[in-house]
């Protein structure tokens, strides 16, 4: 019992998840500075904007259910808490497995974007109200490619399960035979975290912080430690389905810690995409590039055998 507590608390979910978050958090930012020529910030610079954001005052805005503008952020971070449940982190073997666990992990990371959305819709700033219709188009628009560049990899292994799915590679890159799924898996991961270039729904040049413009103090830090949090989700759910699996702490590092750098190389190298840009060109071709794959799957499959 004590060992079940201390592996759901501490290690490896919860506490460490949540110091993972952060970590990977600085090192992507650190990557982006030292890619753009600049110092980047200090290794403890994201507990310290965590730490301090705790510690101010949260202030309701005017007009707004009071309740749902506390709930949100924890349903937020709850839903990205426990699809860690479910995946190798650390490299190590999920706490809890079942069949169907890989579709109800990709559900679970998109509570962050979904109270996001909700967050922004009620409050009355316009600001936040734009923020929110593009947060949730852009959902709409990057969760069926990316559910479906997940699929890729549960369809060869004919299992829903995700240790099934790694036991099935034995140890191969699918990257190798699926690559347009990685890249649109990987893509994915960026539009539903709102990172740059697909980073519209929280322009800062034009409404300020998008759906989060009202949130402070505790509110907020939970906004961020959710995304934290399923930035490390998304990783490793990518290089376990991808990469040939996470079997120990070494592979875990190493495999999420590549995928980041390829994540921050994008962050650096493209700017800002309208949000027209951004989700009618990836509804469009990222959902029909997986399709295509797909039959090309079946049809390497029927030629099988």
């Amino acid at each position: 019992m004590l060992g079940q507590l201390f592996a759901m608390l501490i290690f490896p979910a919860g506490l460490f998840v949540l110091a993972n978050g952060l970590f990977y958090q600085w090192v992507d930012r650190k990557l982006m500075a030292r890619l753009q020529n600049r110092l980047g910030p200090r290794w403890f610079q994201p507990a310290a904007d965590i730490l301090k954001l705790l510690a101010n005052e949260e202030v309701i805005p005017d007009g707004v259910n009071g309740r749902l503008f506390h709930a949100l952020p924890v349903v937020a971070l709850a839903g990205a808490m426990t699809a860690m449940l479910y995946l190798p982190i650390a490299g190590l073997k999920p706490l809890y497995n079942f069949p169907g666990d890989l579709i109800v992990t990709v559900y679970l990371l998109s509570m962050l974007t979904l109270c996001t959305g909700l967050a922004g819709a009620i409050s009355r700033d316009r600001f936040s109200l734009i923020g929110a219709t593009r947060a949730l188009t852009q959902l709409f628009s990057y969760e069926a490619p990316f559910l479906l560049a997940l699929l890729g990899p549960a369809f060869v292994a004919g299992s829903w399960q995700i240790d099934e799915i790694m036991a099935h590679a034995g140890g191969q890159w699918l990257l190798l035979t699926q690559p347009i799924g990685f890249g649109v898996a990987l893509i994915g991961l960026m539009g539903k975290l709102e990172m740059a270039p697909f980073d519209a729904p929280e322009a800062e040049t034009e409404i300020v912080a998008g759906a989060l413009t009202e949130y402070s103090g505790r509110g907020l830090a939970l906004f961020l430690l959710g995304r934290e949090v399923e930035l490390v989700g998304g990783l490793t759910i990518i290089a376990a389905l991808y990469l040939g699996g996470l079997h120990n702490p070494l592979d875990y590092a190493l495999k999420t810690g590549g995928l980041l750098l390829v994540v921050a190389s994008i962050q650096t190298l493209m700017t800002r995409l309208r949000i027209d840009q951004s989700v009618g060109l990836w509804w469009r071709y990222g959902a029909l590039l997986v399709l295509a794959q797909w039959l090309l799957l079946l049809a390497w499959q029927g030629v099988g055998l």
